[in-house]
């Protein structure tokens, strides 16, 4: 008897989002899906570098980026990290208003940094620095345009998992759903930490020296 019960019990010691073999796939197949969207990153990152100094007659970006942007916008999306990791704290206990009041505190920051990023890339615009500028501008809004959209799909893909917390609860399905989603919050940090250091200072720091093409 005791056997023929087994499969519905669930070991208290193990994560939630492990505890169901489709959890535990899921999970394994977006550590997959985090590889290609490294590449994807990497090669963002490599053309704006190669593009970087490439100018032409465009605006410059030391004339363009403030740094009080770039930090608030840093800030922002740091803090969502954290918040995020809070959200999965409470889920390891098992908390359900905890992580629904940490995941959605997270949105609202995230929010707070795709609308920041929106209005300093309408900022830009007004100031003459477009796609079509110069080379550097194309690279630039590519990188930070594709890492923006991706914090967007995070947002509404969020939402839609919270939903399914709040109709179901916290079951193995919805914490796996859960966990995988911080996963990619957690790395949309990390990109943007690069972003941060590689594009926005090494430019205001003058790292890279202009010239026209």
């Amino acid at each position: 008897m005791e056997h023929a019960h087994h499969h519905e019990e669930h070991d208290p010691n193990v994560p939630l989002e492990y505890q169901s073999e489709i959890g535990r796939l899921n999970i394994l197949g977006f550590w997959i899906f985090l590889g290609a969207e490294i590449a994807l990153f990497a090669t963002l990152f490599a053309t704006y570098f190669v593009l970087a100094p490439m100018t032409a007659d465009g605006p410059l970006p030391t004339d363009l980026f403030k740094i009080e942007g770039v930090l608030i916008m840093t800030f922002l999306l740091l803090t969502s990290s954290f918040t995020c990791g809070l959200a999965i704290h409470e889920l390891r206990r098992h908390n359900q208003k905890g992580v629904m009041l940490w995941t959605i505190i997270t949105l609202a920051l995230g929010l707070g940094f795709v609308g920041y990023e929106v209005y300093e890339f309408v900022e830009y615009v007004h100031h003459g620095a477009t796609l079509q500028s110069s080379a550097m501008w194309s690279g630039f809004f590519v990188l930070a345009g594709t890492h923006g959209l991706h914090v967007s799909i995070g947002i509404f893909w969020i939402s839609f998992i919270l939903m399914q917390v709040k109709k179901r609860g916290l079951t193995p399905q919805t914490s796996a759903k859960l966990f995988i989603s911080s996963l990619y919050w957690h790395f949309l940090d990390v990109v943007w930490i690069f972003i941060f250091t590689g594009v926005y200072l090494l430019l205001m720091m003058g790292g890279l020296s202009p010239h026209g093409h």
